[in-house]
């Protein structure tokens, strides 16, 4: 599935940059670029586009305006927005208006992939949604997208056991294979990419899959065959966590 976007930024450069990023990630399909909110509209309300990247501060129309505009129209109810701008003062009108999310500039383009990552999942259980007739649930992804060399890779979460820090880079251990992905990015990203409700960070150089536990003794986790220690940091987390289990 490729979700098929739009860019508006009066910013000649940082509308470039972002369409930039859109062209790089190959689950997005971008339709158009803008630096006008009320050309923008237009093209948006004669085609089918589901995620909007947009600034706020614009001259002719400021995108949280469009953002009302969008959000009133239940024709337009599957047209979603992230909003990149330089103000961080919206982020909270940003929400009101149902943003998926809220990228400050200047981003990067690892900060760029999550907010993209989000949406996807957002769109793929919104499908699976009208499909099986049940209510889409906001924090419940099927997968994520990591950047593993030249390419995005698709990751089911249910096969992620582990992952590790490693350099500037992270291991993504998966229990499909025996090799795992090795993706340029932080285990603090990984953190904030992964959901709370599967992922538990338990060391500073690891985050451990909640359904793949196989054994606990003190503080030492099982996971196949890896022995992971929970350090002094996150034991209180991690013992809450196990009094629920055992409860």
């Amino acid at each position: 599935m490729k979700l098929t976007c739009v860019a508006i930024d009066d910013e000649p450069l940082a509308l470039d940059l972002v369409c930039k990023f859109i062209e790089q990630t190959s689950f997005l399909d971008l339709q158009g670029k803008f630096t006008s909110a009320v050309e923008a509209l237009a093209y948006i309300n004669a085609h089918d586009i589901q995620l909007v990247f947009m600034d706020i501060q614009m001259p002719d129309l400021s995108g949280m305006e469009l953002a009302r505009v969008l959000d009133g129209k239940k024709e337009k109810a599957d047209t979603r927005i992230i909003f990149a701008t330089a103000y961080n003062q919206f982020a909270i009108e940003g929400y009101k208006v149902d943003a998926l999310d809220y990228l400050l500039k200047p981003y990067s383009y690892e900060e760029f992939l999550k907010a993209a990552t989000k949406s996807y999942n957002y769109f793929e259980r919104l499908r699976k949604s009208q499909t099986t007739g049940t209510k889409v649930e906001e924090n419940q992804p099927d997968y994520i997208f990591l950047k593993v060399e030249y390419q995005l890779v698709k990751v089911k979460l249910a096969d992620i056991t582990h992952v590790e820090a490693y350099k500037d880079y992270v291991k993504v251990h998966l229990e499909s294979r025996k090799s795992p992905l090795l993706s340029l990015t932080s285990l603090k990203s990984m953190e904030e990419l992964l959901p709370a409700s599967q992922f538990m960070r338990v060391h500073r150089s690891y985050i451990i899959s909640l359904d793949h536990i196989e054994a606990v003794s003190k503080n030492v986790i099982q996971i196949g065959e890896n022995q992971i220690q929970v350090s002094d940091n996150y034991k209180e987390a991690f013992l809450e966590f196990m009094s629920r289990w055992m409860s």
